[in-house]
């Protein structure tokens, strides 16, 4: 993606589910699971470069005894940072008395972090501030052991008003208004009132208050306070959470927004946010990775039972392609063929665009990411041109001198590496004017590969946001190696409509096609349909969240895709530019034939997979229309 958004965090979570002693016989080393975490995270170190943090809990501790240790950090390698803070804590054992290395049990007593649940989160922050208060894991403390709760998680909710209306009827009074917050007090609560109930049942028995402790503790019904906690939530999650005595869960929202895999064996229960994360950590195969069902949570009791449990009704499944286009690392199976097959059916359009001239086209990529739906797109090329020599030699082979012949075997596609980004170069400059001279460096090029005024350049990108890299900085720098023309290829669709459920995008204003639909709509004398969105919007911010449809799809409706799409190429055309832009977009079709188990399209399509979805469009149009910058949730 050549326009940078933040998106998406990382989950990381560990349970070893035999002693301490066992990993350190079996692997020689008591380390084994903060080891596996430190991997776990760092193989996803792409999902988070604002923070990062760690918890654990240690099993079955005597009281007065430290059982949870967190640290969080914020340096530009937070991961490493958090790590390196936690070895510290081993530096003088292994110089003075390396033999207690080898003693599980006096380690688990005097070290912290050693323990046999683990969690880890990596933060993208897409709107909060940049604070160690905003980096996960969050932690509600008390001294009841079975009431602390320890939380972390890729998530954003849509209705954070709402429930934070709900806590103050239930008489608390949250310290700010934040989704982690409200997600955190509200699962708290209903482990206080979990607990509290089991107290009152076994008091009722005549039980001590010790022996109370120890039952509440093998009978905390998890799968309960999850359903009561997430009744009303409304938004996309992936959340780990940790209590106290060791219980712990993985739950998934009901549409399956948030990705979330995890495996177990008789050693080790884990859990991630990308499945690659897992085989390479744990040297395990494709098929025993599993993904947490919608709607469904992982359950981890302390005595080592795992189930999955139903919290909330599953709803249609509407998994965010953005994690197949973009977001994922490539190295999962599936993300990686259906990244391909994305530039594959991408061919057609681009063929019949350049006039099938193969000989007079380079093919290239952008940002790096782009660089496996590129090697889809090269296969439907080549594709075409094997279909194309079989027919010419079957039909017209008589016909063929031998020059013609030559020509025919040699059709090949050109493709050629043209925009470096020159990671030496950030945008680090904050006033406008000195930041837009630092963007148009970011991308060097290769010069004397295109052949001037005759050549046609095909660069395909895998997502236009804002189009501001292609204005300021990549058009502009391939305009200078003179082709005919250039055509920019989107892998994914047209970005029109605000995400809620985790990406940086949640304002109307940022997006290009938006901003093409509102120019056309402006030179053709529509300004009512503006004003008409403009009234219906503000009048559903008033209905209840379930009967609020999405009216800025009218906005888009008296253009074809063709239509938004040249005005697109008008508007990211940089003055002075020779060369002609054309624009090719991925068609809604095509996305879903290539991403067929994660059709959550919502960006593109407006077709929002909660209610709450549908008042943050209407709201960010309201928004826009009053000159209002605020975020819409």
């Amino acid at each position: 993606m050549s326009d940078q958004i933040k998106h998406e965090c990382g989950i990381a979570f560990i349970r070893l589910l035999k002693p301490l002693s066992y990993y350190q016989q079996k692997y020689g080393t008591a380390l084994y699971g903060l080891n596996k975490l430190y991997l776990l995270m760092e193989k996803q170190h792409n999902r988070g470069q604002d923070g990062a943090g760690i918890a654990t809990i240690k099993l079955d501790m005597k009281p007065g005894s430290r059982y949870i240790s967190r640290y969080r950090s914020m340096a530009s390698n937070a991961v490493a940072d958090i790590f390196e803070y936690v070895q510290n804590k081993f530096v003088d054992i292994q110089e003075n008395t390396p033999e207690l290395m080898q003693d599980t049990e006096w380690l688990k007593n005097n070290v912290s972090f050693i323990g046999e649940v683990l969690l880890g989160h990596l933060r993208y922050g897409t709107h909060g501030k940049n604070s160690i208060e905003n980096c996960h894991p969050f932690l509600r403390q008390n001294n009841w052991m079975t009431r602390n709760l320890v939380i972390a998680g890729n998530f954003n909710m849509t209705n954070v008003d709402e429930l934070l209306e709900q806590l103050y009827e239930l008489g608390q009074h949250p310290k700010e208004k934040a989704d982690t917050v409200t997600v955190l007090e509200k699962i708290g609560h209903f482990l206080d009132d979990e607990n509290q109930e089991l107290f009152d049942e076994y008091k009722k028995e005549g039980h001590d208050n010790i022996a109370i402790t120890h039952k509440i503790s093998e009978n905390l019904d998890i799968a309960n306070i999850l359903r009561r906690s997430a009744k009303t939530w409304d938004g996309g999650y992936s959340i780990c959470g940790m209590v106290g005595n060791g219980d712990s869960f993985v739950m998934r929202d009901p549409a399956g927004i948030r990705p979330a895999y995890y495996y177990y064996d008789d050693e080790i229960v884990v859990a991630a946010s990308e499945r690659p994360a897992l085989q390479t950590a744990f040297n395990i195969q494709f098929k025993d990775v599993k993904e947490i069902d919608p709607g469904h949570a992982l359950i981890i009791k302390k005595n080592g039972e795992v189930s999955m449990e139903q919290f909330r009704e599953p709803t249609e499944r509407l998994s965010c392609s953005f994690e197949r286009i973009y977001f994922s690392k490539g190295s999962d199976v599936e993300i990686y063929r259906e990244r391909k097959q994305l530039g594959r059916l991408l061919s057609d359009k681009i063929l019949q665009a350049v006039n099938y001239d193969l000989k007079n086209t380079v093919f290239s990529f952008i940002p790096n990411t782009a660089e496996v739906a590129f090697f889809g797109m090269v296969d439907g090329v080549q594709q075409y041109v094997r279909k194309h020599q079989k027919d010419t030699l079957l039909h017209k082979k008589e016909q063929l001198t031998d020059e013609q012949l030559d020509d025919l075997l040699s059709m090949a596609p050109r493709v050629e590496k043209l925009a470096v980004k020159d990671v030496k170069l950030r945008t680090f400059i904050t006033q406008d004017a000195d930041r837009s001279e630092m963007v148009a460096h970011v991308y060097d090029t290769t010069y004397g590969i295109i052949n001037n005024h005759t050549d046609t350049l095909v660069a395909l990108d895998d997502s236009i946001v804002r189009g501001t890299t292609l204005k300021q900085s990549i058009i502009k720098i391939v305009d200078r190696l003179h082709p005919k023309k250039i055509i920019i290829v989107s892998s994914a669709p047209q970005i029109r409509y605000p995400d809620c459920y985790g990406i940086d995008m949640s304002r109307m204003g940022q997006f290009v096609a938006f901003d093409a639909a509102i120019q056309l709509l402006t030179e053709r004398g529509m300004w009512q349909v503006i004003e008409d969105v403009y009234t219906k919007c503000k009048a559903s911010l008033l209905l209840p969240k379930e009967e609020i449809i999405n009216h800025v799809k009218d906005i888009y409706k008296p253009f074809t895709p063709e239509e938004i799409s040249a005005k697109i190429a008008q508007i990211i055309t940089p003055k002075g530019t020779v060369a002609e832009v054309e624009v090719i977009y991925q068609s809604l079709e095509n996305l879903h034939e290539a991403c067929p188990k994660n059709k959550g399209d919502w960006y593109f399509s407006g077709n929002y997979p909660t209610p709450g979805g549908n008042k943050v469009v209407n709201k960010a149009f309201v928004n826009w229309k009053e000159g209002n910058n605020q975020r819409a949730y």
